[in-house]
């Protein structure tokens, strides 16, 4: 067991059992023992790998692509290039150094960071020093905005609910005795059915009994919130993640340690704990802002669209044997059906009444 194992059966023992978004939000960002608090989980010597870990191919053609919607929003002098849950930097630094292609571009854009991690705003630091780092979307400057969010909706926290023949009850963290002393950690039902389910999909409301629901209601605020803004100043945001394009029913809650699955109730704060972005909802958050939501797209599309193959292929005809493999390899990783091609997605949001972004101009 952990320190923060046993705050958390501390917290069990005196109020009753946790929702599965409070325990996320104490396993991912308690301020001491907190997951992303207080290591580095990216790349090879982490617990997975980003995107842009992968290849710069895929922070330079983000990159191009904000350029590319800049121009097409009239140039503005002034502009906010935000990035959410920004990891190392390594997408922002591959996006600036893409960005110099168009001088004008990069003279406008100030750079802002939303993160809480002490750990990873210091590495963030040495990759991108002269960025503004915000706590909260909630300080960003009124002003026009280009967002990026990559994997960063698959890290919120989360609720669970389970039909049974009574309604839909909130799936919970309990402590489970276990024989000779100690307890584990596992799931429970709320005693009472939700009495509205109106935050639930309506989707999934006649889903059989046994069946899991989930929601994002802190992804959604958020999402609501830049819709706004977007609405207000201007701009166009990017959301690329893993998830589904419909509302469906299913348990996504996993948890990857070592490059590999584990146990989401074992040792928290020790992984990396995820869902799956239910993009129609997260879509319905942004147009409640106020913004307009363009149609979902898949990331291997998405790339694809922006011109990574013959990116990979300019990139190749400078390099050694072993780099063109290690080019061909990262670009099989983010485009292919079997690998991030499919399973994740790209949500494109812009102000209602902005010039369609790349690859929608006949839209």
């Amino acid at each position: 067991m952990t320190p923060l194992s046993d705050l958390i059966a501390g917290l069990i023992s005196g109020q009753g059992p946790l929702t599965i978004a409070d325990y996320m939000a104490l396993a991912l960002g308690h301020p001491q023992h907190g997951y992303y608090m207080k290591q580095v989980p990216f790349g090879e010597q982490g617990d997975f790998i980003t995107a842009p870990e992968i290849s710069q191919m895929f922070g330079e053609l983000i990159g191009l692509w904000c350029a590319d919607t800049w121009t097409r929003m009239g140039s503005p002098t002034e502009i906010a290039l935000v990035e959410l849950g920004p990891g190392r930097g390594t997408l922002m630094q591959d996006v600036l150094r893409a960005a110099t292609a168009l001088p004008a571009f990069a003279d406008a854009v100030e750079v802002h960071f939303v993160e809480t991690s002490p750990v990873l705003t210091g590495e963030q630091r040495a990759r991108v020093p002269n960025a503004t780092w915000h706590a909260s979307i909630a300080s960003l400057p009124e002003k026009p905005l280009l967002l990026i969010a990559n994997e960063f909706f698959d890290a919120l926290p989360i609720r669970q609910f389970q039909r049974t023949e009574r309604g839909w009850h909130e799936r919970c963290v309990t402590l489970i005795p276990q024989e000779g002393g100690g307890y584990d950690f596992g799931l429970q039902l709320s005693p009472e059915a939700l009495a509205n389910t109106s935050m639930l999909p309506l989707s999934v409301l006649d889903a059989p009994q046994g069946a899991v629901a989930e929601i994002c209601p802190a992804g959604e605020a958020i999402a609501e919130t830049l819709g706004n803004h977007l609405a207000r100043f201007g701009g166009a945001a990017l959301t690329i993640d893993y998830g589904h394009g419909q509302s469906a029913p299913g348990d996504t809650l996993q948890a990857v340690r070592g490059h590999d699955y584990a146990d989401p109730f074992a040792d928290p704060g020790e992984a990396d704990l995820t869902a799956h972005v239910d993009f129609a909802s997260l879509a319905q958050a942004f147009a409640k802002g106020g913004a307009k939501v363009w149609p979902l797209t898949t990331q291997g599309a998405f790339l694809t669209m922006l011109g990574i193959t013959e990116r990979a292929k300019r990139l190749s005809a400078k390099a050694t044997p072993a780099q063109t493999r290690d080019i061909k390899s990262a670009l099989e990783r983010l485009t292919a059906p079997k690998e991030m091609g499919t399973l994740f997605k790209v949500l494109t949001i812009t102000a209602p009444n902005m010039a369609a972004p790349a690859g929608f101009d006949a839209a």
